[in-house]
Order: structure tokens, then sequence, then C-alpha cells
């Protein structure tokens, strides 16, 4: 029993020692693998992709891609700065690539590697439409939330490992295996992945505000996708991101609080 409670104790300081702070919430959040250890394995694993896929250079799409993402890590800089948050970005080797593939897709990976799919450019419809997709997924990378999904998943499958453990009786063992994996999907995971999501969305709408471009466009851009979607998509219950209605609405109301907050940069016109 005093090995269990120490062990306890001992998990509780680790768990402790190893959070993180957001800086854009002010939150403490789970931070199990350092960037230390990350940001290596994503600019590595970036490598690899571009190795095997078809990287468009020299088009003019392609400079848009780079141009909105370095404004937008110049917007990521000004405002960390400002924030007292001075070298946050020391560790991050921002990268932009427009890859030729006809999925309506973009992601940031940890580090700020970005990748952009030609196939969400016409739902983009634009510059300033690129600008809210790349705000979004730059602020993923800020807030390191990939860090904190991957830490989530430790936790779970660790948690799974002691229930194994701890219940001796197989028949209720098998009981727990199976409403655990559903439960802590839909009742943490989920929810987690969806917070995640809503928090880009409103650092991504501060970001292109702060660069620019205007951030009524967003709510704007995901009509198109909601259009784009044909209405195929599971409850927001059942999913990783939230309803593209919620995010719509989402959106809109906030478009003059970040307005309000490119103010503070000296920005009052917008792409």
């Amino acid at each position: 029993m005093k090995l269990k409670k120490a062990l306890l104790i001992l998990g509780v300081v680790v768990f402790i020692l190893s959070c993180a702070t957001n800086p854009f919430t002010g939150k403490k959040t789970m931070a199990l693998v350092p960037n230390s250890q990350l940001f290596p394995t994503s600019f590595a694993q970036y490598d690899q992709f571009l190795t095997e896929n078809k990287v468009v250079t020299g088009t003019k799409d392609a400079a848009m891609i780079t141009r909105v993402g370095q404004r937008i890590a110049v917007a990521a800089e000004r405002w960390l700065n400002a924030n007292g948050h001075e070298g946050y970005l020391n560790d991050y080797k921002w990268e932009y690539n427009l890859v030729d593939d006809k999925t309506v897709n973009a992601w940031c990976m940890p580090g700020g590697k970005i990748v952009f799919y030609t196939g969400i450019l016409p739902i983009a419809n634009g510059e300033t439409g690129v600008a809210a997709i790349m705000g979004h997924e730059v602020a993923h990378a800020l807030a390191n939330h990939g860090q904190q999904r991957m830490s989530a998943a430790y936790v779970q499958q660790g948690l799974a490992v002691a229930g194994n453990v701890a219940i001796k009786d197989e028949k209720s063992r098998n009981a727990f295996n199976q409403y655990y994996g559903v439960g802590t999907q839909v009742g943490v995971m989920l929810p987690f992945s969806r917070s995640h999501e809503t928090e880009a969305d409103k650092i991504g709408l501060y970001l292109m505000a702060i660069a620019g471009y205007n951030p009524d466009e967003a709510s704007e851009l995901w009509k198109r996708m909601k259009a784009n979607s044909g209405g195929q998509a599971p409850p927001e219950i059942l999913s990783t991101h939230p309803s593209n209605d919620s995010r719509i609405a989402n959106l809109a109301a906030l478009a003059p609080t970040a307005k309000a907050e490119a103010k503070k940069f000296g920005v009052t016109t917008f792409r």
C-alpha cells in the first residue's frame, strides 16, 4: 500500500513538472513530450513527406502560400513579444510548401512545418481565405496542440494499462476495456480535440487580422467548406472537429474582437 501511494505521489509530481503554459490562454497544458524531442522528429517526418510528394514550386500559388505564411509568422512574433513571450519562437523552423494533391486540406506540424494541398485553394478563393487557413494551422503549432494530444494519448494508454493490472477478474477486466475505450474516446479525447480546433480558430483569427487580412473572411471560408462537404459530416459529439455551423457562428462572433486586437498593433485596414 505504501508503495502504491508513493508511486501515485511520484506520478502527480512528474505530471506537474511536465506541464507547460499556453501563452495565448495562460492555461497549464500537458507536455509529457518536450519540444526538444518533438520538433526534431517533426522536422524529419516533414522532410520525408516532401520527398514522397509532388511539391509545387515557381508558381503564383506557391509564392502566395509562402508570402501568407511569412506574414502570419511575423504577426505571431509581434503578438508574442508584445505579451511578454520574447524568444518563444526560437526553436520554430517555419517552412511553407504547396503540394499537388486534390485533397481539401492543409496542416502544420509541431515546430512550424506547413503544407497546403492544391485541392483546398479553390475553396480558399484567394489570399485572404488562404490566410484564414494559414492562421488556424499556425495556431495549432504555436499552442503546441500536437504535444498536448500526444501527452493525452500517453495518459489514456497508461490508465488503461493500470486498469488492466488492477482488475484481477477477467470478466470485469474485459468490461473495463470495452467501456474505457469508448468512454475515454467520446467523453475525453474527442472533446479535447474539438477544444483545440476552437482554440486554433480564435488564435488564427487574431493572427490573420494582425497580419492585415480581414477576419470576416474566416466565417465565409467555412461556409464554402460546408458547401463543399455536401453536408457529409458525423455528429459533432463523434467528431474531432466542431460542426461547420458552430465554427461559422463562432468565427463571425469573434471577428470584431480580432479587429480590435489588430488595432493594438496599428492595423486598421485589411486586405
